[in-house]
């Protein structure tokens, strides 16, 4: 059966039409110390943090976020709230995505970064201090899918 054609959006990326069978159906699931899992979700607080009311920055950290961790960018969209500035946003990935919700006007950034497959999503976390010099960033792990 062949994959129908799909028009792209400003910011999509086509993924690769070279796969096998077997990578279709391939449940991309991970064994990490003997767990096995769908794929691991980040939980991020960013306190104190800078330049969350510029859009153009949100954007090019996330898309930098998404490179480092291995990830496949398919789209991101981006909303400006007025009058405080603030941001929410997601990058959808072809292993899942990351999320972004900005408070300038505190200095707060909440994040979710999940992703699947052969990616480093704790390879996020160093993009967004660089980006955003927080004060402090707290970060929650969850593995998402154990017992699937």
């Amino acid at each position: 059966m062949s994959k129908p054609q799909v028009q792209l959006a400003r910011n999509e990326v086509e993924m690769p039409s070279s796969a096998s069978e077997s990578d279709e159906n391939k449940d991309y699931f991970i064994i990490r110390d003997g767990v096995r899992y769908a794929g691991t979700h980040l939980i991020i607080d960013v306190y104190g943090a800078e330049r969350l009311d510029e859009l153009e920055h949100v954007e090019k950290a996330l898309r930098k976020a998404v490179d480092e961790a291995g990830a496949t960018l398919l789209h991101i969209h981006l909303h400006h709230f007025t009058p405080n500035g603030g941001i929410s946003g997601v990058a959808v990935l072809a292993e899942s995505h990351i999320s972004i919700h900005t408070w300038p006007e505190c200095g707060y950034a909440a994040l979710d970064v999940f992703m699947c497959g052969e990616t480093n999503p704790h390879a996020t976390i160093e993009i967004l201090r660089e980006a955003f010099s927080p004060e402090r960033i707290a970060v929650e792990e969850h593995l998402r899918g154990r017992g699937a």
